[in-house]
């Protein structure tokens, strides 16, 4: 090589790597996404809540992938942490209570559910939110988007708030989130004219459209139908669209935003 390209390769090496220094840290609310350093900066300049999605792995009818739950809650988590402006989301906890194993009870009668036991559930949570601490967060907030489990949620906090009492990081069980989902959404379609029958408490026409919205993907168009709960589905699914389930995000959004920014006022 002449002295020339060799000049020129070193050059063009040291603005790449110039290039590399000054880019600035990603663009995301996500701390999966983030290295060590870049969490530690974003802690650092007050982004101190940090939102712990909770999930479910789960029957969903023969129409709605088994982790529904998964996807709906890290996308509303990462929404809802954009909004408030000053929080980060942790990775999603996606084993939860769903029933027993034997005999199998509740969702765990159909293939693909999984469940683990309440004491290892909240000893998840518990740590996690230990880890967070640890991270230099103020506040943890659960939020969970299955119905089962909400009451561990309120558990947990309540138990690390004793702990914690005289430190200023707090855990809050925000379950505003659930039930924006599970009443204020339905009251929404209700008035939209749909029947209670058909909006549904599991695999109908709230929980798919709320799907919909969030990744088409997930939900089996050819196999919409009222099956009822032989088939894992309480409700009929077969009107739900994309936008009516965008009113369900909205309407989730909004309200746990207003629930977070509430119970960390202090700060």
């Amino acid at each position: 090589m002449s002295w020339r390209r060799f000049l020129c390769a070193c050059l063009l090496a040291g603005a790449a790597a110039g290039a590399w220094a000054a880019a600035p840290p990603p663009s995301t609310v996500y701390l999966e996404e983030l290295t060590w350093t870049e969490l530690r900066d974003l802690v650092a300049s007050g982004k101190t809540i940090a939102i712990v999605p909770v999930g479910g792995t789960e029957q969903s009818g023969p129409h709605m992938a088994l982790g529904k739950h998964n996807a709906r809650v890290r996308f509303l988590a990462g929404r809802i942490a954009a909004s408030l402006g000053n929080a980060l989301v942790a990775p999603v906890i996606t084993y939860v209570p769903e029933g027993t194993v034997n005999p199998p009870s509740a969702h765990m009668r159909f293939p693909g559910t999984i469940t683990i036991p309440d004491a290892a559930f909240e000893t998840t949570l518990e740590y996690a939110a230990r880890s967070l601490r640890l991270a230099g967060f103020r506040d943890v907030v659960l939020i969970g988007d299955h119905g089962g489990y909400q009451a561990n949620l309120e558990h947990v906090a309540a138990r690390l708030n004793r702990e914690w009492a005289a430190s200023p990081v707090r855990v809050h069980a925000v379950l505003e989130y659930y039930r924006a989902a599970d009443r204020e959404y339905a009251q929404a379609l209700e008035r939209e004219g749909h029947k209670a029958s058909e909006i549904g408490t599991h695999a109908g026409l709230a929980d798919t459209a709320l799907t919909l919205a969030v990744d088409p993907k997930l939900v089996r168009a050819d196999k919409l139908r009222n099956g009822g709960p032989a088939e894992g589905v309480h409700g009929d699914p077969r009107s739900a669209t994309v936008e009516l389930g965008k009113t369900g995000l909205d309407i989730i959004v909004a309200r746990t935003c207003d629930a977070i920014r509430r119970d960390t006022a202090r700060h």
